[in-house]
């Protein structure tokens, strides 16, 4: 393996991982399919975390701001 490539990997695979965690952790909390947040999460950077703003947390916030 090229050593540019070893340090690509080196560079992306804990912000991949950390991004994964941290979506599956709040997708559990909130009910919204934390497994595929979590699977999502490990594809690319930063898509998954903004589709999960979008789609899970501004609903969330507006539902809990309805409730009150």
């Amino acid at each position: 393996m090229d050593t540019e490539k070893l340090i690509t990997l080196l560079l992306v695979s804990p912000i991949l991982l950390i991004q994964s965690i941290l979506l599956f952790i709040d997708a559990k909390k909130k009910g919204a399919y934390a497994w595929v947040w979590g699977i999502l999460g490990l594809l690319q950077f930063p898509f998954p975390t903004i589709f999960y703003y979008f789609f899970v947390v501004r609903p969330f916030r507006k539902k809990q701001m309805e409730e009150e």
